[in-house]
């Protein structure tokens, strides 16, 4: 393995995977910054909890090409640079631990799920299937986006050893499994807790900012009806 073109590899790929597409995306469309309302992750899940579906579909496809491309580079051009299995291994996780911590956005990131999905289909396209069905199953029956991920991260690592083996991926796929489960400490919490929100929930339901109908606690005796403290007065005028 040569060591000045391996390094600069893992080091373009982390720097990719660095670019945080979910506020890239919201900015150019003049949307609030994800890391501001709902779970505040930069991430399309959040994104998409905003109601701008186009920005969230942008921002997985940009997430998961950040991982996908790295490594297809370092796949094709890579062995003429004597780029071992091993080197593409570890640029697949360096675009991964890009995202979770970007170094351009304060090494505040995401969670890695669409990433590491990207990674999976560059390094072996059958065992990124086999782990985006697996998340599409327990998505649907569960509808916890977050429950789908864990599960997912879960059997990665599995399905590429009992499947085809040990290779020098593993290690990788591992890691990022590892990681994403950590990543994802917060909603596992919720999860047992029964407030994680579902996949499809609007952003009302959402802690934060996010949520567009505050309720008027001043209404007093007019259950919250938004002009009802306004008729107030003039009713008093008339008994007058």
């Amino acid at each position: 393995m040569q060591f000045l073109p391996s390094f600069l590899a893992v080091l373009a790929a982390y720097l990719i995977g660095s670019l945080s597409f979910a506020v890239i995306v919201s900015r150019s469309m003049g949307l609030d910054d994800p890391r501001n309302y709902g779970s505040g992750n930069p991430g399309a899940t959040n994104v998409l909890r905003s109601g701008h579906r186009s920005a969230a579909l942008l921002t997985l496809a940009f997430d998961a090409l950040k991982g996908y491309v790295p490594v297809m580079l370092a796949l094709v051009y890579g062995p003429s640079f004597g780029l071992g299995e091993g080197t593409v291994a570890l640029v697949g996780l360096a675009a991964f631990v890009g995202h979770l911590w970007p170094v351009f956005f304060g090494f505040k990131g995401g969670k890695g799920v669409a990433t590491a999905a990207g990674v999976l289909l560059a390094l072996n396209p059958w065992l990124g299937l086999a782990t985006l069905l697996t998340w599409l199953i327990v998505a649907a029956f569960f509808r916890y986006a977050s429950l789908a991920s864990i599960a997912a991260a879960l059997f990665a690592p599995f399905y590429q050893l009992l499947i085809w083996g040990m290779a020098p991926m593993l290690l990788s796929i591992a890691a990022m499994s590892l990681l994403l489960i950590w990543r994802h400490q917060p909603n596992l919490a919720k999860l047992f807790a029964g407030t994680e929100s579902r996949i499809g929930a609007k952003p009302e339901a959402v802690g934060g900012p996010a949520v567009k109908h505050p309720i008027n606690h001043h209404a007093g005796s007019s259950h919250g009806h938004p002009h009802a403290a306004s008729r107030t007065p003039s009713h008093k005028k008339a008994k007058r």
